[in-house]
Order: C-alpha cells, then structure tokens, then sequence
C-alpha cells in the first residue's frame, strides 16, 4: 500500500456551507474545515463579527487532500466551476467581502498552479474571474455548529435551494472524481 501524499488547499467561494459540502463528496479528500482567512483584525473573529463584513475575513474551507488521488490542479478546477468567479463580494443572496472567491496559496507551486488555472478557466465565462489569489493567512476553525453543516442540516431551506444545486453541479461536471458510496 503506498503511503499518503497529504497536502492542505484553502479556498473561499461565498458560504462556507456550500464549498465543505462540495469537497466533503471528493475522493482523495481526507477533511473539510470550515473557517475564516484574510481578515485585517488580530484575534479568532466569531461568525457574528464575520457577518458584519468588518473584520476582513473571508469565509473558506481548509481541505486536506492525498495528493496521490487527486492533484491540486483538480481541487482548484473543481473549486473554480461549483461556484461563480466572476462575482465580486457575492454569490447569490449572499453579499460582502466574507463572500469573497478566493485561493489561498501554501507555496509558491500552488499559487503557479492557481494562476495557471484561473488563467486557463477565465475563456469559460462570461465574465472576468475575480477570485482573489493570495498567500495564505492564519486560518481559525469556525464554530462547532459551522462543520458539516449539510450532512447535519440536510433539510434546512438553505441546503435545498443552495447547497444542492451546486452538488447536481458537482456531480454533473465531475463525476469521474467523487468518492463512491456503498
């Protein structure tokens, strides 16, 4: 059995509810924090100051990934085609820099790739792609309540009218790159 290549990716692509539930259906996919990046306050912001859109914070998701089963390049492709990129500040009703997209980079051969894909998926769209492309910051773990809000929450309005489209989405561009289920 060959060992683990465990890398960490962290991306923001408005609610943090709807990117973790994305990553949590992706094989080589280890685990999926929900969290806060980027923000200009010093301390753990709470999801409350993060709201208000004072504190600089986006909301991200830090996935840790096997290397060996998927690259980084594909996290970041699947990343980049679940959500809209070419939204400033929003996705969907949700609006303020906490939505921000954004790819925070670990190394320098991550944000080459990052680049590259941005580069390589801005023909896609409509519309110029924003997403932010960053060093990464300190990263805070958000509230209890945040993790695995979907697989908790599967019935709430929001899941249903927001989550689940993005996962037919998922589903229908990537397949050949979910776990399978028994």
């Amino acid at each position: 059995m060959s060992m683990k290549n465990l890398q960490i990716a962290t991306v923001g692509g408005g609610c943090f509810w709807c990117t973790e539930a994305v990553f949590e259906e992706v094989k080589g996919v280890e685990s999926v924090i929900s969290g806060y990046s980027g923000g200009k306050v010093p301390g753990r912001p709470t999801y409350r100051e993060i709201c208000s859109g004072l504190t600089g914070h986006a909301e991200v998701v830090k996935i840790t990934f096997d290397a060996n089963v998927i690259s980084y390049e594909d996290i970041l492709v699947i990343f980049m085609t679940t959500h809209d990129p070419t939204t400033l500040n929003r996705q969907g009703a949700d609006r303020g820099t906490q939505y921000r997209s954004v790819i925070y980079y670990h190394n320098d051969t991550q944000k080459e790739i990052a680049e590259q894909v941005v580069k390589a998926l801005a023909t896609y769209y409509d519309n110029p792609i924003v997403t932010e492309i960053s060093e990464a910051p300190i990263f805070y773990d958000a509230e209890k309540e945040h993790q695995d809000f979907y697989k908790s929450n599967p019935e709430y309005g929001y899941c249903s009218f927001v989550i689940d489209p993005k996962l037919a989405k998922l589903r229908e561009l990537h397949s050949d790159k979910l776990k399978t289920t028994a």
